[in-house]
């Protein structure tokens, strides 16, 4: 069949996918021509230059400057199509009229005629669609002039034509990067996803766009975020479309942690462009690293239609569906990968994280051990290993750990893993010295990765300190979406809430979920980011919503967390820890929301965190000084919301479960508004995924070990003890000031 025949959807796919004419096959493709002989435009000695360039950057046009037909004059006028090209892109009527004025001295000239045509698609002439036709109709082998006429086809709403003239381009020439990336275009505004990604695809491995962006590179390598951000700022404001760049702003974003900003750029750079796939790759990881799952899986779900074998896709693939509570699908993903890949160390840890959540221990341990028969220096699954909390190393365990951690060729990261599993082995054996020696270290390896400003956090309670008081809620009175089935679960990590979650859900009417990230986002979206030269809006911003914006805010939470509510019960728990920060938001968007603050004592609490490494975000549990802070600033917040919004939010203390389970768990489910039932007491005998480092623990009944084992490593804990100041002093503390 003759290639111009293959207008088909099947036979479309095909050309992108398979080979084109007697070029090389697509996938080979790996660096485009440079400017040299157009193949099949016309006559032995025409060449192909380029034209213009958009700001010195993006080739987006070669053009034909014939050579051998006007040998005496061809220097001539070729400064004279280049002058006009140059003003194509601010001044396209001048660029006609140089155009013309050469056809005039030279008709029929194939540069002037193709600048002429061009220039006549920027004025929106009709006629350019007759121009360009006429051009590729006279040389219907020259893949460049078919990319003209496609553009501008498309640009008239000719869908098909362009179609057709686009693939015969990248038929003609493989290598022809701009032809992709229309193609993709057209393929995007048909709502063929596939087509419109398989051709992106091309044009990213074709385009030269990422040369001129190495330095932004480079500096965002270096974690020169300020450099890197100045460069590419100065680029899109020479090319605004350029989605490498926007891309790029986006990771800088992230770096920063400005989400908001970092999920906006890369929404746009696939409006831009809908099938850059890394965009999308991107984006996902983002998602993920907010645990909004469910946008994420879509994202997964375009990209795994293009390259339904991509390791890394299918690896963030399941661990949406672990985030979205659907663990048996992301432990047969798990399965299915590994009878591909055997001895993938980094997809056994997968493995054992997803059978942990699972509460499948001895097949989690077997998994984590695999992994380290695989690569002995893989810190991660010897810190995995250790996480679970019932596991001892043995002698050997420990001898190997060492050995590795000796090594000079580790990275950071690597190796505050190995001081995590290190000083959890040592402190197994009441080794609690040496134990500390490698918590310190571990510590410190990651508090120099991390970007923390314990200020901020003393300046964020007391601005939401002036800002939520008695006046502020009554004059809000009623605002509010009125459901009741949120129950928050707040505090700092390692506080019991994870127990409480368990003994909650638990109940018949109770469905537990997990820490969910709705309401962090919630605030990230009003302005809760301290940026260097912008402060944050947050909570300020909250004055500003109207009765409408608030009802809608509550509104919203619930339907963006009713995929995790796959059990269908009225009532279900949100514990997310740093919720403590947005009480105020919480109480006035969803006011019949119960709150629940799981706390313990100080010392216990802090040095808990301190000993437990987490694998993202709490980056003030890297230092004994600023946990010390941030516990004080945490308590001196919800000692401020008793004082406000008295009787809101229902204490429970860790130390108290221990002591009275039945009763804690009585007073408990009547601040919910529930009856008692007996199962909350065997909260252990609950079969459900949990997500937390607490996952062993709230397996078991309730046991008072951990209450008083700070105390073995007390000797080192004494800028923990002056950061808490009076606190450090107390059981559990219920009032603090900064």
């Amino acid at each position: 069949m003759s290639r111009r025949h293959l207008r088909g959807p099947g036979q479309e796919l095909v050309r992108l996918a398979g080979a084109a004419g007697g070029a090389r096959r697509l996938g080979s493709l790996n660096e485009p021509q440079d400017c040299g002989t157009v193949r099949g435009c016309g006559i032995d000695g025409i060449q192909a230059a380029p034209l213009w360039c958009l700001r010195g950057r993006r080739r987006f046009y070669r053009g034909i400057v014939t050579g051998s037909v006007l040998q005496q004059d061809s220097t001539t006028v070729d400064l004279k199509l280049l002058r006009a090209a140059a003003l194509l892109e601010n001044d396209p009527q001048g660029a006609a009229r140089g155009a013309v004025e050469i056809l005039a001295e030279y008709p029929g000239h194939p540069g002037a005629t193709l600048l002429l045509s061009t220039a006549r698609r920027s004025l929106k002439d009709p006629q350019a669609a007759a121009s360009f036709a006429a051009l590729a109709a006279a040389q219907p082998d020259c893949a460049p002039l078919q990319l003209e006429l496609g553009r501008t086809l498309r640009s008239q709403g000719l869908a098909e034509r362009a179609l057709s003239a686009l693939l015969l381009a990248v038929d003609l020439q493989p290598d022809l990067a701009e032809a992709w990336r229309e193609l993709s275009a057209l393929y995007a505004a048909r709502g063929d996803t596939l087509a419109c990604d398989t051709a992106y695809a091309h044009y990213s491995r074709l385009s030269d766009d990422a040369k001129h962006l190495g330095a932004a590179a480079a500096a965002i390598a270096n974690r020169r975020l300020g450099v890197a951000e100045a460069l590419l700022q100065q680029h899109l404001a020479a090319a605004p479309a350029d989605v490498g760049a926007l891309r790029m702003l986006a990771e800088v974003a992230a770096e920063r942690e400005d989400y908001v900003q970092a999920e906006r750029l890369l929404h746009q750079c696939l409006q831009l462009a809908p099938g850059y796939s890394r965009a999308r790759f991107e984006l996902a990881r983002l998602l993920h690293s907010q645990q909004k799952a469910a946008p994420m899986l879509a994202l997964l779900e375009r990209l795994l239609a293009l390259e339904p074998d991509n390791l890394r896709y299918r690896t963030l693939q399941a661990s949406a569906y672990n985030l979205l509570g659907q663990n048996e699908r992301a432990r047969q993903i798990h399965e299915e990968l590994l009878g591909k890949h055997p001895d993938d160390e980094l997809l056994w840890v997968y493995y054992g994280h997803a059978l942990r959540i699972a509460g499948k221990l001895t097949e989690a341990i077997a998994a984590y051990r695999r992994s380290i028969a695989l690569k002995p220096e893989f810190g991660e699954a010897w810190f995995s290993l250790g996480n679970l909390k019932t596991v001892r190393f043995s002698e050997a365990d420990v001898a190997t750990m060492q050995a590795q951690a000796a090594r000079s060729d580790l990275d950071d990261n690597t190796r505050l893993q190995f001081e995590f599993a290190l000083g959890k082995a040592l402190e197994d054996n009441a080794d609690y010295a040496r134990a500390f020696t490698h918590y310190a270290r571990g510590n410190a390896l990651r508090r120099a990765m991390v970007r923390y400003d314990p200020d901020a956090t003393a300046r964020f309670v007391q601005r939401s300190q002036n800002l939520y008081t008695r006046e502020f809620f009554a004059a809000r009175q009623g605002f509010g979406c009125q459901a009741p089935d949120p129950i928050f679960v707040v505090g700092l990590p390692r506080s019991g809430s994870t127990l409480l979650e368990q003994i909650l859900a638990s109940h018949s009417q109770v469905e537990g979920t997990r820490e969910l990230p709705d309401i962090p986002g919630f605030a990230l979206e009003l302005g809760a980011l301290e940026l260097p030269g912008r402060p944050p809006a947050y909570p300020q911003s909250v004055a500003d919503l109207t009765r409408a914006q608030a009802r809608a805010l509550g509104e919203r939470y619930l339907a963006q967390t009713r995929p995790h509510r796959v059990l269908g019960r009225a009532r279900f728990v949100d514990k997310m820890p740093s919720n403590f920060c947005n009480v105020g938001l919480i109480h006035l968007i969803l006011p019949n929301a119960r709150i629940i603050d799981a706390r313990r004592s100080p010392m216990a609490c802090c040095f808990a965190n301190f000993k437990q490494h987490f694998q993202a975000g709490l980056w003030f549990t890297y230092s004994l000084e600023e946990l010390g802070r941030y516990y004080r600033a945490y308590v001196a917040l919800m000692a401020h919301y008793d004082r406000v919004l008295p009787e809101r939010v229902h204490r429970v203390l860790y130390e108290d479960i221990v002591a009275d389970l039945e009763g804690e768990v009585r007073r408990l489910l009547d601040y919910c508004g529930l009856p008692f039932e007996e199962r909350c007491l065997r909260f252990y005998e609950t079969q459900r995924a949990v997500q937390t480092v607490s996952s062993e623990q709230v397996r078991r009944p309730v046991y008072a070990d951990g209450l008083e084992q700070w105390r073995n490593f007390e000797p080192w804990l004494g800028p923990l003890k002056q950061a808490l100041g009076e606190l450090a002093d107390e059981a559990a503390a219920d009032g603090a000031t900064i």
